[in-house]
Parts: C-alpha cells; sequence; structure tokens
C-alpha cells in the first residue's frame, strides 16, 4: 500500500528495505502504477548506485530481474550511530577518565593519517595535497569547499558528520586539525568552529616556506 507521506522513491526503497528484492512487477502492483513508471524510477535509482539489479531464471518464462538495495542504500534509513558513540565515549569519560578519550581520538587520527597519506600517494605540491584532501572529506560528507589566498589557503566545511560529538568532545576538532597537518605537513590553524557554535568550520592552510 502506498505512503502518502514518501516519495515515490522513497517507497521503492522503503519496499526493497523490507522485502529483501523485488520484481518490477512486484512493485508496480504494490504502487499502484504502471511497469514503465516504475523503471523509470528504477533506472534513476540504478543512477545512483542505490539498488541493483540481478538477472534470475523463472520455471517458465523468460528472466526477469530482481531488484535489491546496495550497500550505498543504507544510508538513506535512520541510523543511531551518533547515538552510540556518544554514550560509548560518556561511558569511557565516566569510568576511566578524560585522558583515556584523549588516547582514543589520537588513535583514530593516527588511522586516518594512514589512510588519507595512500590515498593522496604521490601528490607533491601542496595545492595538490590540499585538492586531494578536499576531495576526501567530501567523500565523507563535510561538503567542503576550498580557495587559495595570499600565504596559503582556506577549507571551509559546511557539514560535521560528528558535530554532536564534537560539542561535547573538543578532541574531534583537535585531531582533524592535527590530521590535517600531518598530511599536509604544514602548518594548519583552526578559523571557525562549528561545534564552538560558527556556521562552518574553517581551517588556514599555510603555505610551507622554504629552508
Amino acid at each position: 500500500m502506498a505512503n502518502d507521506h514518501l516519495s515515490t522513491r522513497d517507497e521503492i526503497l522503503f519496499m526493497l528495505k523490507t522485502n529483501g528484492s523485488l520484481t518490477v512487477s512486484e512493485i508496480s502492483k504494490e504502487l499502484g502504477i504502471t511497469e514503465m513508471a516504475v523503471r523509470r524510477h528504477l533506472n534513476t535509482l540504478e543512477r545512483d548506485e542505490l539498488i541493483r539489479s540481478t538477472l534470475v531464471r523463472q520455471a517458465m518464462g523468460r528472466p526477469t530481474n530482481l531488484y535489491s538495495l546496495t550497500e550505498k542504500a543504507e544510508d538513506q534509513f535512520p541510523k543511531t550511530y551518533r547515538d552510540l558513540a556518544k554514550d560509548l565515549l560518556d561511558a569511557i569519560a565516566e569510568s576511566e577518565g578524560i585522558e583515556k578519550i584523549e588516547v582514543l581520538f589520537d588513535k583514530r587520527e593516527q588511522r586516518l593519517r594512514k589512510r588519507y597519506l595512500e590515498k593522496m600517494a604521490g601528490r607533491t605540491s601542496l595545492d595538490e595535497k590540499v585538492k586531494a584532501l578536499v576531495d576526501i572529506q567530501n567523500d565523507k560528507g563535510y561538503m567542503v569547499d576550498w580557495e587559495k589566498v595570499e600565504d596559503g589557503f582556506l577549507i571551509k566545511e559546511y557539514n560535521c558528520p560528528i558535530a554532536e560529538i564534537a560539542r561535547d568532545y573538543n578532541h574531534a576538532c583537535e585531531g582533524e586539525k592535527k590530521l590535517f597537518k600531518n598530511v599536509l605537513g604544514t602548518e594548519v590553524e583552526s578559523v571557525q568552529c562549528m561545534a564552538r557554535g560558527d556556521h562552518s568550520c574553517i581551517y588556514k592552510i599555510k603555505q610551507k616556506v622554504n629552508s
């Protein structure tokens, strides 16, 4: 039965989430729309890499496509990971002290640094490294813009996926600044921070001085 509060696209995603996989005919019957209309939505969802199709043979008749969700589609559904992470950090701080939180974020920075450096391999100039860093952050949902200024660069993040955690644990912000410094190999200054109430996070990347 169609849900008046959902778009057709969202209804299809919801149906695949609850049923596992469906054919065009099954989706058409459930939504009460034509198979041609269903195929248009499925084509868009496939283009966005939210669903996949598998050709399956039937006992009678021609093979048919069976549609199911991709891993990427899981981001379309509500998650409570941030609440879980916050609860765990609160429990650790209460039982082992705030120093333990600092250790955890230091280890996180070290793991991220390794991954970032692998993705940035081959970039030698600061311009190339900044561009690669911005691409990585955008892929992680930070909504990043950047610009070159007289004595370096400005990196502006308009979204913070861990903002709720960063408001209570500034170690997250310090860890990000440290990460940028280590992967870029130059000084980094935090100019604005969403966890402190600013509209965006802005980092000043200072141009390396040749020795």
